[in-house]
């Protein structure tokens, strides 16, 4: 890791700035500052950055590049939002075509405040991420020994801004796999995700107190529903999600009938429902690019 810290690569973006961040930006990279004689270069290829700085708010034009590009990113990688207007939408916020700061639609590790920001608050915001960088980098690494010590429990009401920000992790992989943004679980809301604790049974998994995964569940009847199984990129194809349907199963000791759906071309949830069982029985068009395909399966 000492190789990304000492010489990170980062690629940035203009939202919809005044250009005041932007200026302050490249002041960094000007004689006075001069970040790259500390190693950092300024990269214009996502596939070739491990942080992605963002200046201005987000608008309906922004926020697919900004998506696209964090989808190109390699993992481990770091958000960092420069300037209030990238953190909240600033002055900007109640515009008509403004979405807000950048948590609005991608995850963010570091927020650097001001209007403008100065250089000074950039780099060390820039220092930060790459504290930011490190850890990830060690979690990814302690994947193969920490999954042994995952707990499988009912999730509660307090979890919701966790399980969303998981959802919404998991859901850019998804929407990467479908080259399509309309995915439900982009679209949902925290409030929603409350409201929903109401009249369905949510399951997580976690390792050491962090929340890797989750499942939702719902009854009607004799049948019960399993949606929403999403797990953590970097805990994946470790089979924490056959676990976690497992799980939400159990949750249901009254149902006769389990049944689930997934979209195709995501073969790995086709593959991860039909090893707990589950089989096609009809598909549903939702999306040019996507088919909701429903499976479905008897309890033995």
């Amino acid at each position: 890791m000492s190789g990304l810290t000492k010489s990170p690569w980062i690629i940035h973006y203009d939202a919809s700035s005044c250009n005041g961040c932007d200026i302050e930006v490249l002041a960094c990279l000007t004689p006075i500052f001069d970040v790259e004689r500390l190693g950092v270069v300024n990269t214009g290829n996502p596939k070739h950055a491990d942080i992605f700085l963002v200046t201005g708010a987000v608008n309906e034009q922004s926020k697919d590049v900004i998506r696209n590009i964090y989808n190109q990113m390699p993992e481990p990688k770091v958000v960092v939002a420069v300037g209030i207007c990238a953190a909240s939408g600033g002055i900007f916020r109640e515009c008509y075509n403004i979405s807000g700061g950048v948590d609005s639609v991608i995850p963010v590790d570091v927020y650097v405040p001001g209007c403008a920001a100065r250089p000074e608050a950039i780099v060390d915001g820039v220092v930060q991420a790459l504290g930011v960088l490190e850890q990830k980098h060690r979690d990814m690494k302690a994947i193969p020994q920490n999954t042994d010590q995952t707990l499988y429990l009912r999730a509660e009401k307090s979890d919701a801004p966790e399980i969303l920000g998981l959802q919404k992790n998991a859901g850019q992989c998804e929407a990467e796999i479908y080259n399509d943004e309309n995915l439900p679980a982009l679209q949902q809301t925290l409030e929603e995700l409350q409201n929903d604790f109401d009249r369905a049974i949510y399951v997580k998994a976690v390792i050491n107190d962090k929340i890797i995964g989750s499942v939702r569940g719902q009854a009607n009847g004799d049948t019960a529903y399993v949606s929403g199984v999403v797990v953590h990129p970097y805990y994946q194809r470790h089979d924490i999600g056959r676990r976690l349907v497992e799980e939400i199963e159990k949750a249901f000791p009254n149902a006769k009938r389990f049944e689930a759906f997934t979209g195709r071309p995501n073969a790995r949830a086709l593959h991860l429902l039909g090893r707990a069982g589950y089989q096609e029985f009809t598909t549903e068009p939702f999306t040019p690019a996507i088919t909701w395909v429903y499976l479905q399966k008897d309890r033995k």
